[in-house]
């Protein structure tokens, strides 16, 4: 799977709907990773609106600064956050917020992690290495998240092999998905809310 153009082609055109007038409470979700692992897809995959994003194209400027192993055909990348919208019901609806993935828009992070509900983790098989940090963050921050291995066709690696090298505690939810696929990227969402759920009912005073 190729992001470059994959972030392209989901963003079809969908209908802006409106946020319904009943709407009072939002629910604030990040998708978080590495460079070039889908985040944008993801988001763009699943929100009812088209979604806003921060994609630039990247520039000669940022050689030397952005490790393009795995993604050297990738020419545009977020700056910003990437964001979209789920309407879960009359009351509720759902925010989701994609993380920019170099190293150097790192320190957005912490802002957009500030009052989320939960995370989503994308990560690359080939460059799982790019995956710690996000975790590490996320544990410091006491957000609770899962793990979504987004398919690139890559090399097969069992969830197993996958979980050893990121060293994920057996209680994180570790899921396979396609960032392209939007069934896909909603049973994501559903594992993450389950796992809030089970984490709630495991510590009633813990408050994502």
């Amino acid at each position: 799977m190729d992001s470059n153009g994959s972030d392209t082609a989901v963003l079809r055109a969908r209908s802006a709907a409106p946020l319904r007038s009943t709407a009072s409470d939002g629910l604030k979700i990040v998708v978080v990773g590495g460079f070039g692992v889908g985040k944008t897809t993801l988001v763009a995959s699943v929100s009812e609106i088209r979604p806003l994003n921060t994609e630039e194209t990247m520039t000669r400027a940022g050689e030397g600064v952005d490790d393009l192993t795995g993604v050297a055909g990738k020419r545009s990348t977020t700056v910003a956050f990437d964001f979209g919208r789920i309407t879960l019901d009359d009351r509720h609806v759902l925010y989701l917020f994609g993380a920019p993935g170099q190293e150097r828009f790192w320190f957005l992070w912490d802002r957009l992690f500030a009052g989320a509900l939960g995370a989503v983790v994308l990560v690359d098989t080939r460059r799982l290495a790019e995956s710690w940090y996000a975790i590490d963050r996320l544990e410091q921050h006491g957000t609770p998240f899962v793990v979504a291995r987004n398919d690139f066709g890559g090399p097969e690696h069992s969830l197993a092999e996958v979980r050893a090298a990121l060293d994920l505690p057996d209680h994180v939810p570790l899921i396979d998905c396609d960032a392209r696929d939007r069934e896909s990227g909603k049973q994501v969402l559903i594992g993450l809310v389950r796992h809030i759920q089970q984490l709630a009912l495991r510590d009633p005073e813990v408050t994502p």
